[in-house]
């Protein structure tokens, strides 16, 4: 894996918007799923796939925000989904698998960040049923659908958040540890991008290939839960109070965050790579630990034989899960 977590040289870097790295791609024909696609990166996602021509369905937990959100824009279609309830997960893929559709893009786009504990009606802990048990469940519900497509891709939004922590497999749920509400969520990015490893070596023989991708910074609904005080740490605000905006310091906004994402679900120079973690539209290095770089990604979070314990408790937490097809 660590041969393959290595630069492809794809031209584009931390300025570049989702815009510029879907270029003339057309996607007539073709239907994404975007979670999280009413705010933020998300919305930005779905409003360059729309209209690079694809049907974008748009799940989410506030169908009137989604509504307002969404309003205007062509090829879009909203739908309902709150990816802590197993059974809406569940009644979401089963009306998308009834409409007969191929799905060639899935972005596993939503997410929380630093919440106070809580935890879901399985007594999972949130960051994690949310951020990766969800979107865990919700591609495997929809398998049929992106085996359908003969060439699916599966993008989950990680970040260099993944560098907090990797996954207590001892006490996933902070059950007997005491919670910490950074170290929760990054162990839920190191999850997300875990299982993009897991799932690109599970679906690559079938054309389904995955990816997981650090955005960049972008000050938006993620920080819903953090203090000012705790935003004013993250030195992206300048003397006057303004958001900055400089990509070389990964600081981005929406159209910069969203550009990596869109350039792994979208680009033609990732044919026949999968199972790869991705940074200003490039794949990233590996970084070790000790480094003291702030970019990259730590082994922890693309390593196969984690990904495959990480695999292996996603099922057997969710009662979802996949048989290699013969």
């Amino acid at each position: 894996m660590a041969s393959r977590q290595a630069s492809i040289h794809s031209g584009f870097g931390a300025s570049s918007t989702a815009e510029e790295v879907i270029g003339m791609t057309d996607l007539g024909g073709k239907t994404a799923i975007v979670t999280g696609g009413y705010s933020g990166l998300g919305l930005e996602t779905v409003r360059v796939l729309a209209r690079a021509g694809a049907r974008v369905v748009v799940p989410a937990r506030s169908p009137e925000r989604a509504r307002v959100a969404l309003e205007g824009l062509a090829n879009v279609e909203q739908e309902s989904l709150e990816l802590s309830q197993p059974h809406a997960i569940d009644a979401f893929a089963e009306r998308f698998l009834a409409s007969g559709r191929a799905l060639d893009i899935l972005v596993n786009s939503a997410g929380i960040m630093a919440t106070p504990l809580a935890r879901d009606a399985r007594g999972y802990e949130s960051q994690f049923s949310t951020n990766h048990l969800g979107h865990f469940q919700l591609t495997v519900r929809l398998w049929p659908a992106l085996q359908k497509a003969r060439g699916a891709r599966v993008v989950s939004i990680s970040s260099g958040g993944h560098q907090i922590a990797g996954i207590d497999f001892d006490d996933v749920n902070f059950e007997r540890r005491a919670y910490d509400k950074w170290v929760a969520y990054g162990q839920s990015k190191t999850a997300n991008a875990l299982f993009a490893v897991a799932l690109d070596a599970f679906g690559a023989a079938e054309g389904i290939r995955a990816f997981s991708v650090h955005p960049g910074t972008v000050l938006g609904p993620l920080a819903r839960h953090l203090t000012a005080e705790e935003i004013a740490t993250f030195g992206v605000h300048d003397d006057d109070g303004q958001v900055i905006v400089a990509p070389d310091r990964d600081l981005k906004n929406p159209q910069q965050g969203a550009a990596t994402a869109v350039w792994c679900a979208t680009s033609a120079q990732l044919a026949g790579l999968g199972g790869v973690y991705c940074e200003n539209c490039d794949v990233a290095r590996i970084n070790g630990a000790d480094s003291g770089e702030r970019g990259g990604v730590r082994s922890w979070a693309v390593e196969p034989e984690l990904a495959d314990r990480l695999w292996r408790l996603s099922e057997a937490l969710t009662g979802a899960g996949l048989k290699k097809t013969p």
